[in-house]
């Protein structure tokens, strides 16, 4: 059938109709995906916020029972020190074994928990990260900032460092005829 001005009009029509149905269609599919696409947004802003609260949760028992381990392992130590305390009536030994094996204990339970001495020996180079020099004395058989005697042992938690230990350090001896910082006391070659 040949195509007539009249028989264009009705196909226009029909093709401007489909048209605009497609549009509509268009334009439903495209809200209903914006609509999807909000309430996979508003899911997604709940279940961050979900897990932030489940952190936090987690962090604040994680402050609350972090010493657990180690209050654990203290107890059967205050456990040792009271008997020990109960029996040492007229018994000096037995005040002796029951110290002794507190110490045993509490070391046992340091080392589980993973806190270590710091027990530097005599003559050790010192080390600022590890020892807090409480005096400075001459020493004729020692090196200059080696470590001369220890005062208290320090202790360290993995690998931070709770307390120093306290040592005393030799130092630099000064000759006898002067100002040891002098530029007189060079010798030269």
């Amino acid at each position: 059938m040949p195509e007539t001005p009249e028989t264009r009009q009705p196909q226009a029509e029909a093709a401007a109709s489909a048209g605009e149905k497609t549009l509509d269609q268009l334009l439903a599919d495209a809200q209903a995906r914006i609509e999807e696409q909000k309430d996979a947004w508003i899911r997604a802003m709940a279940e961050a916020e979900n897990v932030r609260k489940r952190a936090r949760a987690d962090v604040e028992a994680a402050h609350k029972f972090a010493v657990e381990r180690m209050a654990e392992g203290l107890l059967p130590v205050m456990d040792s020190l009271e008997a020990t305390l109960a029996a040492t009536e007229g018994a000096p030994q037995a005040l002796r074994d029951g110290v002794e094996l507190t110490v045993r204990q509490l070391k046992a339970a340091f080392q589980k928990a993973g806190l270590a001495e710091i027990l530097p020996a005599a003559g050790e180079r010192f080390d600022p990260h590890k020892h807090q020099a409480m005096a400075a004395v001459a020493a004729d058989n020692a090196e200059p900032n080696s470590i001369v005697a220890i005062m208290q042992k320090g202790y360290r938690l993995h690998d931070r460092v709770l307390r120093p230990a306290l040592v005393t350090v030799a130092k630099a001896l000064e000759s006898k005829g002067g100002n040891p910082i002098s530029d007189n006391n060079l010798s030269t070659n």
